[in-house]
């Protein structure tokens, strides 16, 4: 199984960025239509945090920090996996990871041990 994010880099503060996800490796039954696909994300110096996910059904959350700035979406035929993050701010500002999970792992808190696979990361950062 392989994800590998794209989209990260460096925006204004108040701008938006478009994260993407692709996912591989369909040996294992990981694939978008399937699974609970999420993204993390972590600053420098502190722990990683689950921002996003979207079960099988569609049905999305979120942390309580980013809710209605972050949009989590996908398409299951291309296999892939969506964040957008609007009104960027300094706090955003950190490496973002994908994520591929049983369904269950979209029935709860957003936690990183419910989930089995994950990207090499992409890093947004923020100016003022």
């Amino acid at each position: 199984v392989q994800l590998v994010e794209s989209g990260g880099g460096s925006a204004q503060a108040g701008g938006s960025l478009r994260l993407s996800c692709v996912s591989s490796g369909l040996a294992t039954g990981y694939d978008t239509s399937n699974y609970c696909m999420g993204w993390f994300r972590q600053a420098e110096g502190k722990e990683r945090e689950g921002v996003a996910s979207i079960g099988r059904d569609g049905v999305t959350s979120y942390v309580d920090s980013v809710k209605g700035r972050f949009t989590i979406s996908k398409n299951n035929d291309k296999r892939m996996v969506y964040l957008e993050i609007n009104g960027l701010t300094p706090e955003d500002i950190g490496m973002y990871y994908c994520t591929a999970g049983p369904p269950k792992a979209c029935y709860a808190p957003i936690r990183d041990s419910d989930f089995g696979y994950w990207g090499q990361g992409t890093q947004v950062t923020v100016s003022s």
